[in-house]
């Protein structure tokens, strides 16, 4: 395709697989907003050609030989900051070194199909676009090597209590805290839930915008950094203090209030709200219904504008206090940005910040 953008979106593509390279070397150099300006076969020659070509964005399959994914992109982060998308697998093992990769610096991922044919569908076609072109844009905000050996030190040398003993039922529980976040999520969690004291009389429900698989391997790494329990949430389970409930993919995850006051979750596959399941706006909607008011709604990093409404209600008809993560420790923007232009939120947080200001409010 004839390219008449002038300095369109230079894109290195890597993928052990000739089929591969091809198929989304094609769907890229579809959109006149992007150039494919040349492939790699493993990590290694990916490095290599990154270092010569410069590219704004790689694509980066997980699993290789010579050099797999994660080891590329930790090699990758000490030459300079590309944004990276990996292309991952929906096996267990492909979850688990996506979420690591997340957490070392790639900005988001993209899901390869069981069927490999479907590559090319117009769902994945659209999904590679938008993420490249969004991605493109987010250069000053991928965080520097420098910063994200901080936050690794800072986050991994977390004491972690022993047993993880959470609060038996609903009853000691002071604040609800409703978390919403995407694009940049699973780094940006890494540097909030390690962070909070296991005696906080708080439970998390957070929705994670991420396919079947993934959100289960995110909340095993998070609880393996944290001193409170954080797992994926089940159907009918009592929400309890001290732990971290995390929506599993392609579930609406909601809240009841029973009659002993208990809360329970209950997981529905109730259609997707703005293209998202889960949502965080039926997760803190159903928050609302409950008519409780020690509800704390916080929205993060990701593109879009899911939450934002549901964080409305939170606001005005349960009196719920909302932080917003700032734009210049997000990755994407959006999401907290919506929030404002809606004048919902009561404070604007830095990342190294949310996990205080909550536990200010829960009052620990």
């Amino acid at each position: 395709m004839l390219k008449v953008n002038a300095n369109p979106i230079k894109v290195l593509v890597v993928d052990d697989s000739a089929f591969m390279r091809k198929v989304i070397s094609d769907i890229l150099n579809s959109d006149e907003e992007i150039e494919v300006i040349d492939t790699a076969r493993n990590g290694k020659e990916a490095i290599k050609k990154a270092a010569e070509l410069k590219p704004d964005v790689i694509t980066l399959d997980v699993e290789m030989p010579v050099m797999d994914g994660l080891t590329c992109l930790k090699e990758l982060t000490k030459m300079r900051d590309i944004p990276v998308i990996m292309l991952s697998s929906h096996t267990h093992e492909g979850a688990d070194a996506t979420i690591k990769a997340l957490e070392h610096g790639a900005i988001d991922f993209i899901t390869k199909p069981t069927n490999i044919f479907q590559i090319s569908s117009e769902d994945k076609k659209k999904e590679l676009l938008e993420k490249v072109k969004v991605i493109s844009r987010l250069k000053c905000n991928v965080p520097n090597r420098k910063q994200r050996e901080v936050n690794e030190v800072k986050s991994f040398n977390t004491p972690k209590s022993v047993g993880k003993e959470e609060n038996v039922g609903s009853a000691s529980i002071k604040k609800i805290v409703a978390i919403g976040i995407s694009t940049g999520g699973p780094k940006a969690l890494r540097d909030v839930i390690p962070l909070i004291p296991a005696n906080i009389p708080a439970a998390f429900l957070v929705v994670q915008h991420m396919p079947p698989g993934f959100t289960k391997s995110l909340a095993e790494r998070l609880d393996s950094i944290s001193n409170v329990r954080v797992k994926e949430a089940e159907d009918n389970e009592i929400i309890k203090a001290g732990s971290v409930y995390i929506a599993p993919g392609d579930y609406h995850m909601k809240v009841g209030l029973n009659r002993d006051r208990t809360l329970q979750i209950k997981l529905t596959k109730d259609p997707p709200y703005g293209a998202h399941r889960p949502s965080a706006t039926v997760m803190m909607d159903s928050l609302s219904d409950t008519g409780l008011a020690n509800l704390v709604g916080v929205i993060m990093t990701g593109m879009g504008g899911d939450g934002s409404e549901g964080a409305k209600r939170i606001k005005q008809e349960n009196n719920g206090y909302i932080i917003a993560q700032d734009e210049k420790t997000s990755t994407v923007y959006g999401m907290p940005k919506v929030a404002v232009d809606l004048g919902i939120v009561d404070e604007i947080v830095p990342l190294n910040n949310i996990t205080k200001k909550i536990t200010e409010i829960v009052g620990v």
